[in-house]
């Protein structure tokens, strides 16, 4: 290795490099590395707002750019995409020539990135392992990844055990807490005035923050799903909705078509934002009422804010979760049920003192530290350690 290591931070989505944004500031501040970052997916797409524009602002330099996101989201294109992706990674990576590469979580993005780093056999950093999302095809890309990554970061112990259920050296996994949180802590959150001034409206009405991803492990249910909750929403009649838009999923136009034409039917009391931003997603999190949707950010953000979750459907099926958040069935009904629950002045009581099962922050120097005492060797070859 050269006297910086070259650690490559890969980032696919808005949401993905929101979360990787403290520890990619740790690594450009520390000499002991050379941040190298490589922007794919919703990034480089404008319909998904030219997000690689965000990295960018942050203050990072975006080293290498991969297309790979075709028009449709069909299965066929997801699974094309994903093959575009290791051509682009393939060659990206030749010229960066990291040492180590740094993915999060589940996505098809990160996973053709994981078996490109895996082929060229450059170790693989790996954060949020061991989770289960039964209603996702994000299932079984996490394991997959986990399986070809070399160094684990885990959200919670529940999940750390379950990496090592997957056969990992027990030296080589770390319960962190949820590195989301550090953002939490880090960040400097709008109040209520500057953060209306930043989206142009108002925040009078109780905010129901609505994020709903497809299910993609179930068959033409998105869209069933979605007019069930856009059904659901006017129900509300004392409540501004605010829309952060999926996604590119298999389905995720679709829904984004739906969304669209539901807020030009509402009026001043809907709002959709195709990329809102970390600063400003939290700081209307925090500004919530109610968060509602699908999006892991209900289950692992939203209780840090004692914010209600309404999580609606399997998407998220398996994730721990805190007892603010409230698991609800895809039909308009449960749907409604749920928000008036959490609306309710009792459930809002409940999450004064609620526990979150990710953590309290902090992720960012424990993965430091690890670092620093592991990415000087490195071991291909693991062993796969049997815990029968």
């Amino acid at each position: 290795m050269s006297s910086r290591v070259k650690v490559c931070v890969v980032t696919g989505t808005r949401a993905e490099f929101g979360l990787l944004t403290p520890l990619m500031k740790a690594l450009q501040a520390d000499p002991t590395y050379k941040l190298q970052v490589l922007a794919t997916g919703m990034h480089l797409s404008p319909e998904f707002g030219n997000t690689y524009q965000q990295i960018e602002a942050a203050g990072f330099r975006i080293d290498e750019k991969v297309e790979m996101l075709l028009s449709a989201d069909s299965d066929t294109a997801i699974v094309k995409s994903a093959g575009l992706g290791m051509i682009g990674y393939a060659d990206a990576l030749n010229r960066l020539r990291p040492d180590w590469i740094v993915l999060l979580g589940d996505r098809f993005e990160a996973f053709a990135a994981a078996a490109t780093a895996y082929l060229k056999k450059i170790p693989i950093i790996h954060l949020h392992g061991g989770e289960v999302t039964a209603g996702a095809t994000d299932e079984g890309l996490r394991h997959s990844i986990t399986k070809m990554s070399t160094l684990h970061f885990t959200a919670t112990e529940v999940y750390r055990k379950r990496v090592l259920q997957l056969g990992e050296p027990e030296s080589q996994v770390y319960n962190v807490g949820a590195i989301g949180l550090d953002n939490i802590q880090q960040l400097t959150l709008l109040n209520r005035p500057d953060l209306e001034h930043s989206l142009g409206i108002s925040l009078s009405k109780p905010v129901l923050l609505v994020t709903y991803h497809p299910v993609t492990l179930e068959h033409s249910s998105s869209e069933t799903q979605m007019q069930a909750l856009l059904e659901a929403l006017p129900e509300m009649a004392e409540a501004q909705i605010i829309f952060t838009l999926p996604n590119a999923d298999a389905d995720g136009r679709v829904l984004i078509r739906m969304i669209q034409d539901y807020v030009q039917q509402a009026g001043t009391n809907a709002t959709a934002f195709t990329s809102l931003g970390q600063l400003r997603y939290l700081s209307l999190m925090q500004q919530s009422a109610v968060v509602v949707g699908n999006s892991s950010s209900g289950i692992i953000e939203a209780p840090s804010f004692r914010v209600p979750t309404v999580n609606i459907g399997d998407r998220q099926k398996g994730r721990m979760a805190a007892d603010s958040v409230i698991h609800c069935q895809t039909d308009k009904a449960s749907i409604v049920a749920a928000i008036r629950q959490a609306l309710s002045p009792e459930f809002k009581a409940l999450c004064v003192n609620v526990d979150n099962p990710y953590g309290t922050g902090g992720a960012t120097e424990k993965i430091m530290e690890v670092l620093h005492r592991q990415l000087s060797s490195v071991n291909l070859k693991k062993e796969f350690v049997d815990r029968i």
